[in-house]
């Protein structure tokens, strides 16, 4: 991947040595690319972008000016051990967002996939994971743990506990804490986040049918209507909805549950 073709950097950019920069990588000015990263082909980097590894950042990514890519932890834990972050292609990623590396106490990494929008300022902190496909608005705000199923959408301002899960395809709105997990398809809000229907306008513009959205329906009120635990909800759901692949999603969600769902 890597060719050390620097002729996309610009005079006045830092760029160490050792690090690996693939064909029509462009490095705007006065940012800093450290050792032990890895910018695949494609992916522009603007001005004032700090980038410190082991960090691999795959193809067609856009970083913007003033974001902190890479850096160390925010975990008193953490004591120097050589943890990854991992980027995909095709994100883009905006004004001052922070994204920090994993730590030895979970996976050692911290991920995010491909087709991403990071809006300006937010921070994914250290071990999370995101998909595919999702969007997290301005100052929307991952702490360590945190992981993001793909479509996903987090509104501006949204905060997320340690831990927590946010499922494929479910939204939440901006301002919201969230607490507990967001099960898939599922939309939040509020301070703690609460159920608030499925996140059907979302669904219906990635194609999903009628039918399946009349499934997901009721399989919601399941969940939510009939007075249920989360175990049992999954037993009902298991009985009457496993040869449905869009609920099947939606079981795996409350499977994985370990802090709960929203309420």
């Amino acid at each position: 991947m890597a060719t050390n073709d620097w002729s996309g950097v610009h005079p006045q950019a830092i760029v160490d040595p050792s690090a690996k920069l693939a064909d029509n990588v462009t490095v705007g000015p006065w940012s800093y690319i450290g050792p032990n990263v890895e910018i695949g082909e494609g992916t522009e980097i603007l001005s004032h972008v700090v980038v410190k590894g082991p960090t691999v950042i795959g193809r067609n990514n856009r970083i913007f000016q003033f974001c902190s890519v890479g850096e160390e932890c925010q975990d008193k834990k953490y004591a120097g051990e050589p943890t990854t972050l991992i980027i995909g292609d095709n994100n883009t990623i905006r004004e001052n967002c922070t994204i920090h590396r994993g730590t030895v106490q979970d996976q050692g990494e911290t991920r995010i996939g491909s087709n991403n929008l990071l809006m300006a300022y937010v921070h994914v902190a250290h071990d999370c994971v995101i998909g595919n496909d999702t969007i997290l608005a301005n100052c929307a705000t991952l702490a360590g743990h945190v992981t993001v199923g793909d479509h996903a959408i987090l509104g501006g301002g949204t905060m997320v506990h340690q831990f927590c899960h946010i499922g494929p395809h479910s939204m939440a709105a901006g301002g919201s804490i969230v607490l507990k997990d967001i099960p898939a398809y599922v939309m939040a809000a509020g301070q703690s986040a609460e159920p608030h229907g499925m996140n059907v306008e979302g669904l219906k513009r990635r194609g999903f049918d009628k039918e399946v959205l009349m499934t997901l329906r009721r399989a919601y009120k399941v969940i939510y209507r009939h007075g249920l635990t989360t175990e049992q909800a999954v037993e009902k759901l298991e009985e009457e909805y496993s040869d449905t692949p869009e609920v099947c999603v939606l079981i795996d969600s409350l499977r994985g549950a370990h802090r709960g769902i929203i309420r």
